[in-house]
């Protein structure tokens, strides 16, 4: 391979691996952070029209947010929210996703549309984000092990 080749690939495929970990790293603080801080809720899974839709590995979820202490909805049931679960990423939806399931979900109060799947919905995403976290770590590791050889 010639050096020029070697260094463009290894800048690259060191670039890809490290945005990779941090992405990994802040989808998984945010996660646990809304699951542990969030507000718990259950949401409905949508039935949803557009072909799309049905591409999509996440269900659209819709729930009822809380409102706000001393906000102008007083005591009224809070705004409806239509959004798909954060780091949910298998090839293909589950069928306890199927529309009209019931699914517990945590929200953040600030961002409604920032919802997580509860502790107990997750299922494999601890698997998932492994498998990411090593393509990124081997993309990284690939990307310096190309860049000191070109060194050498």
């Amino acid at each position: 391979m010639d050096a020029t080749t070697a260094t463009l690939a290894g800048v690259v495929l060191a670039l890809f691996g490290g945005v990779l970990l941090l992405w990994c790293a802040a989808e998984v603080r945010l996660r646990h952070r809304v699951r542990r801080r969030g507000v718990p809720a259950v949401a409905t899974v949508v039935a949803e029209t557009d072909v799309h839709g049905h591409l999509d590995s996440a269900p659209l979820l819709s729930f009822s947010v809380l409102p706000s202490v001393g906000g102008p909805g007083g005591g009224r049931i809070g705004e409806l929210v239509l959004t798909r679960p954060r780091g949910h990423t298998p090839l293909r939806r589950p069928v306890r996703f199927a529309p009209g399931a019931s699914v517990r979900v945590c929200y953040d109060p600030d961002r409604p549309c920032r919802a997580v799947l509860a502790a107990g919905e997750v299922g494999r995403a601890v698997v998932t984000d492994l498998l990411w976290s090593a393509l990124g770590a081997g993309c990284l590791a690939a990307g310096a092990a190309l860049l000191v050889a070109v060194g050498r």
